[in-house]
């Protein structure tokens, strides 16, 4: 080959490692830190959080965390007030934002009980809509239906939008995303019990059962061995999908579980990853979440 044919692969070599380059796309992550932390996101590791948004070389746009907090109570109450400031402190060291929204108190005057109410998901939908322009992908934590408008509104302006969810997440709100995901399946997400290093053999992992067979008595797990891009690609059975899946015999369930409910999206087990001569199979199946 020439000189000139030297200089067309030098230029097709180039424009291939730039096509394969970190993406330029932006991502956004708002959460209900107390709605979150009421359906089962307690402990939730925003580390693990900023990960998983930014997955596909993503890069942060907003991080928002949205903290309802009761100032009556912080003048009071110093352990209160301490715990507060050092999860905000903890916060930044992510290069999370946290915006407090006072709780507001009223009596009502039928049972003359004292009612508490916030608007974090007033202020945080105005930020959405806001903050967000430009960016690609819209990461949102929360479990209320009454986001379902938001959503649309972000779609209608092209963006994407993806929820992480954990217990009683709004049917609604899941259907109008573009992405819903259990929080239980991202690995390292939430604590877990185990000595070893999620994916590994003998760790505690969280999936669902995607296919069971009532006649035979098994059925097969399937669960996120690592996070990365292309979660689109579920059959584990291709090289570049970041999910597994493994063997599952009925008498591995919890004795009080009912497998008629087998199969199910929606149902989150958590099991232990064990190897025999058949290879990867899920032992100690434990339900961890239902709708």
């Amino acid at each position: 080959m020439g000189p000139d044919g030297d200089i067309e692969e030098s230029y097709i070599i180039i424009f291939k490692e730039s096509t394969m380059s970190t993406s330029h796309q932006r991502v956004s992550v708002f959460v209900d830190a107390v709605n979150v932390t009421l359906n089962g996101g307690f402990g939730l590791r925003y580390d693990i959080l900023r990960k998983f948004a930014s997955r596909g070389g993503c890069a942060p746009c907003r991080l928002n965390v949205y903290l309802a907090v009761d100032r009556d109570r912080m003048r009071e109450d110093a352990a209160y007030k301490q715990k507060t400031a050092r999860f905000s402190e903890v916060m930044r060291d992510f290069e999370y934002k946290v915006i407090e929204k006072n709780l507001q108190k009223y009596t009502d005057p039928e049972t003359e009980s004292v009612v508490t109410k916030n608007t974090v998901d007033i202020d945080m939908t105005v930020d959405m809509l806001t903050q967000t322009v430009g960016c690609d992908r819209i990461v949102l934590l929360s479990s209320d239906g009454g986001l379902v408008p938001v959503v649309q509104a972000l779609q209608a302006r092209g963006q994407r939008v993806e929820l992480i969810g954990f217990d009683n997440v709004a049917q609604a709100l899941k259907r109008e995303v573009d992405l819903f995901i259990s929080g239980y399946s991202i690995p390292g997400l939430l604590p877990i019990k185990s000595p070893y290093e999620w994916g590994t053999v003998g760790s505690r992992v969280r999936g669902m059962c995607y296919d069971f067979s009532h006649s035979d008595g098994y059925g097969f797990m399937r669960y996120l061995n690592k996070i990365e891009d292309r979660l689109w690609i579920t059959d584990s059975r291709a090289d570049e999908s970041p999910f597994r899946t493994v063997f599952a015999h009925v008498s591995q369930f919890e004795a009080d579980f009912d497998t008629s409910f087998l199969p199910s999206r929606d149902l989150i087990f958590e099991f232990t990853l064990i190897k025999n001569d058949k290879g990867l199979v899920a032992e100690e199946v434990v339900l961890i979440s239902a709708p």
